[in-house]
């Protein structure tokens, strides 16, 4: 049996320390959820243990949850509080009210993985890069599936468009040469992998553990595109130490309403805003606009400038939505405590006035 240590736990850094809780507490980290209870590691052995109650559950928000990766404190089988998060990978649920979803936490990278093939998307890559560092992980771009005959100069000068300065690792799952992930790859450290369903997350996975614990499916003739593999979130301990959570494909890459997210995965376009004339440039009829001239130079594509307005926009749009469900949520609560506060008055004269 592996200690805390072995993944991850460092006292104090995640708020808590074994000096600091109950004596029939302890600490745990989530390594699976499933149906409403989550498995644990601690330093005794992997126990099972359910989120407060069905109350509890209910009135919680989902992304304050018990997700892969959270460390939190329990006790019998029941978590009593998730511990502070160190970082998060949170990504718009799919859905008509475009709730937050929470994919996996405490992360120190992220493995955006991408592949050779018709499914290859720029755009899509920029999405992944912009969830990756709003939450506060390091992100990575790894190219899979090198051995398939492609442009290498032409794919990495539109990886490195679309991600200027995220490393990038050039990697065949199926040839097992995965020598440039190395560096990324550290002992007690936790990494997550993201990408479109048929990319080869589950095949790198295999690779890595030197077995095949995880699915595979080739992918469709015809489209290139993927099939789910993946139905779940776990981290799974590697043979180096390395702390691994494969997810399950995503196409659809929702941002949740935070601007500065896509100003990060756009810093190149960033630093030409700094340039401009005036602070406050819109970067459309304004003299002296460094992002104008670059487009016109051709030093800035407009492809990428397009993408950055579409996610900007997106981003924007998604804050305002947050905001209104904030005040309507809030406007809700009250309500049932003055309700609740005139129910008790009809019975409670010292509470009238």
């Amino acid at each position: 049996m592996h200690s805390l240590e072995d993944y991850g736990f460092e006292s104090g850094r995640f708020g808590a320390s074994q000096e600091s809780l109950a004596a029939d507490e302890a600490i745990g980290r989530v390594v699976l959820v499933e149906r409403g209870r989550h498995l644990l590691v601690t330093d005794a052995e992997a126990v099972w243990s359910t989120w407060g109650g069905r109350q509890a559950w209910e009135t919680v928000e989902a992304t304050e949850r018990p997700a892969v990766g959270d460390w939190v404190v329990f006790r019998l089988g029941r978590t009593l509080r998730v511990l502070p998060r160190a970082t998060t990978l949170m990504r718009r649920a799919v859905g008509p009210r475009s709730t937050a979803q929470m994919l996996a936490t405490n992360l120190d990278r992220v493995f955006v993985v991408t592949a050779v093939g018709a499914d290859f998307s720029p755009r899509r890559l920029e999405r992944y890069v912009a969830l990756v560092r709003r939450g506060g992980a390091t992100p990575v771009v790894v190219l899979n599936k090198t051995d398939l005959p492609f442009d290498v100069i032409e794919t990495v000068r539109i990886i490195e468009e679309a991600a200027p300065g995220v490393p990038l690792c050039m990697v065949s799952g199926v040839d097992a040469d995965l020598a440039a992930l190395g560096p990324h790859l550290l002992p007690r450290e936790t990494v997550a992998l993201v990408g479109s369903s048929g990319v080869g997350k589950s095949t790198l996975v295999n690779r890595l553990l030197g077995a095949d614990r995880q699915a595979t499916t080739s992918v469709r003739d015809g489209d290139d595109k993927g099939r789910h593999t993946t139905t779940r979130r776990e981290l799974i301990r590697l043979p180096n130490g390395t702390l691994m959570i494969d997810t399950p494909g995503i196409r659809e890459v929702g941002l949740v309403g935070e601007i500065d997210a896509v100003e990060a995965a756009f810093d190149d376009i960033a630093r030409l805003a700094e340039q401009c004339r005036f602070a406050d440039c819109h970067h459309t009829n304004e003299p002296g606009c460094a992002v104008r001239a670059a487009l016109e130079q051709g030093t800035l594509s407009k492809q990428r400038w397009a993408s950055h307005e579409r996610l900007r926009r997106e981003a924007e749009y998604e804050r305002r939505r947050s905001d209104a469900r904030v005040k309507q949520d809030t406007k809700a609560r009250w309500k049932e405590i003055h309700k609740g506060l005139r129910e008790r008055q009809k019975y409670d004269p010292k509470l009238r006035r």
